[in-house]
């Protein structure tokens, strides 16, 4: 094994663990449309990343941030994604009146592919996943073999240690229902959920 590799895992370990899009997204999911929900947007995470790395190995990332219209659209997309979520979950709080901390009430069905898309569509609408891919990457690619072949087996092994840090998050959002069985506090986390995506997609919308 490369002796690097342990430093990449806890790189892309720590990363995964930063506030931001992605954890409101995953939280939003679970609360929202329940584990299955939150599982189907971790495989669309990750199937971003893998496509964000493969991008990077051939070099289409750089081609992609050297154009503004394009990232300009990508970037637009993304926060769209992200504001329509937020919205969303704004407007369920009118309508549930009452929440039940139990694992299956009071959860949405949300289809697994509505929810994978949301997953994909906010990691590809975040160009900053790509800048990651283009700087990080070539760090800890070797140059024993293929660059390509290194550069895509370490672009899933970032994507295995993201989902394994989602699913941690997603079970412990989960697990800990009860703590928001107060109507009062559920709530409060869904307009904090709901005002989180809202604000992320303006500002990625807006570059910010």
């Amino acid at each position: 094994m490369p002796t690097h590799l342990p430093l990449f895992i806890g790189t892309t370990w720590l990363l995964a663990m930063l506030p931001g899009a992605g954890q409101a997204l995953m939280l939003r999911q679970t609360l929202h449309g329940g584990p299955r929900a939150a599982w189907a947007s971790i495989a669309g995470t990750c199937t971003g990343l893998l496509a964000w790395t493969v991008a990077a190995a051939a070099g289409l990332s750089a081609v992609l941030l050297a154009n503004p219209h394009a990232y300009q659209a990508l970037r637009v997309a993304g926060g769209v994604v992200l504001a329509v979520l937020g919205l969303s979950t704004l407007r369920s709080v009118r309508r549930r009146p009452a929440f039940d901390p139990s694992p299956s009430a009071g959860v949405r069905t949300t289809g697994y592919w509505g929810a994978y898309t949301a997953g994909l569509a906010t990691n590809l609408g975040n160009p900053k996943a790509g800048v990651f891919a283009i700087s990080l990457l070539p760090q800890f690619v070797t140059h024993d073999g293929p660059v390509f072949a290194s550069s895509v087996a370490l672009g899933a092994l970032w994507a295995l240690v993201t989902a394994a840090w989602y699913v941690v998050f997603t079970w412990t959002v989960n697990r800990g229902r009860t703590l928001v069985s107060k109507p009062a506090v559920h709530r409060g986390l869904q307009l904090l959920t709901g005002g989180t995506l809202l604000c992320l997609g303006a500002a990625v919308a807006l570059g910010g």
